[in-house]
């Protein structure tokens, strides 16, 4: 199996400085080379790059750096995957306007990104609007009206994203977050794209009251990249874990075994990323190294 880590790693990015001049030359000469190099030397040849970065490096995704990243993944041999911006960014709001310029901001990633080949591209078709109207505490009906609506207008931006950038549909992955699980799978098939199966998402409750290795058996046929995290279940399940997700493989109630069983047997070779710490990831892959030492080369 492929194990990698995400690049964004907060203790990397925030600079361990307390003078603003020295916080402002930790931003202007951040490399995204240099970080996703550290990765590498820390035991990782697949890295996720965040498309968040940009907000607060706005050199990481320019031309120069991406050249740097080509030239460092031709060099060790890296494999890339992209997770596509999500802070700021709601394609499914019911607003046209706002609506056009989170496409455009996932458009713009994706063209800056196509020149290291990454193997999937993976989107938060909803954001932080639709998750705020899926916890509000409303009568059935409407819910299921209003909720509806976001994944219609999910639909239509995803329909450009794809027409815009000629990617072709499995290389988007939509990633099991907060909102429905049923929606998103239905948005899956609708346009045939690929899935991102969170594993700590769907625990925590995100994706409401599903079972994980029932969800992954209605994904597995579109699965295209694996978060791994561990996360306790809520006692109830109109209370997900918030805040409880991304933690190391075994501090919470994911049967780590019975998965990496499920994936050997489905002969999964997709991305599996560790949404973790450099010291959480490496720590659960030790978790794996003891449980099915025969996964891990």
């Amino acid at each position: 199996m492929r194990f990698g880590i995400m690049a964004m790693q907060m203790n990397a990015l925030i600079p361990p400085v307390n003078n603003p001049q020295d916080a402002m030359q930790h931003v202007a000469t951040f490399s995204h080379a240099g970080l996703v190099r550290k990765l590498y030397e820390a035991g990782f040849d697949l890295i996720e790059l965040g498309g968040d970065l940009g907000m607060w490096f706005p050199q990481t995704f320019s031309p120069p750096a991406i050249e740097e990243l080509a030239q460092l993944k031709e060099e060790v041999g890296l494999t890339y995957t992209v997770h596509l911006p999500l802070w700021s960014v709601e394609p499914s709001t019911p607003l046209k306007a706002v609506r056009r310029g989170s496409v455009q901001a996932l458009v713009d990633c994706i063209q800056a990104t196509r020149p290291l080949a990454p193997q999937c591209y993976v989107l938060h078709a909803t954001g932080a609007l639709a998750a705020e109207f899926y916890r509000m505490n409303l009568p059935s009906a409407g819910k299921a009206l209003i909720l509806h609506q976001f994944q219609q207008n999910a639909l239509q931006s995803i329909q450009a994203i794809l027409e815009e950038t000629g990617l072709p549909a499995r290389q988007l992955a939509v990633e099991t977050i907060e909102f429905p699980f049923d929606l998103t799978l239905e948005m899956a098939e609708r346009l045939d794209l690929s899935i991102c199966l969170d594993t700590g998402h769907v625990l925590a409750g995100f994706a409401g009251a599903v079972d994980l290795f029932s969800v992954l058996e209605q994904v597995l046929p579109r699965l295209a990249e694996i978060h791994l995290h561990d996360c306790p279940i809520p006692q109830n399940a109109d209370q997900p874990a918030y805040g409880l997700d991304h933690q190391p493989l075994g501090s919470g109630d994911l049967d780590t075994a019975r998965l990496l069983d499920r994936l050997n047997k489905a002969q999964f070779k997709a991305p599996i990323i560790f949404e973790l710490t450099v010291l959480q990831a490496l720590s659960s892959l030790q978790t794996i190294r003891q449980l099915r030492p025969h996964l891990v080369s």
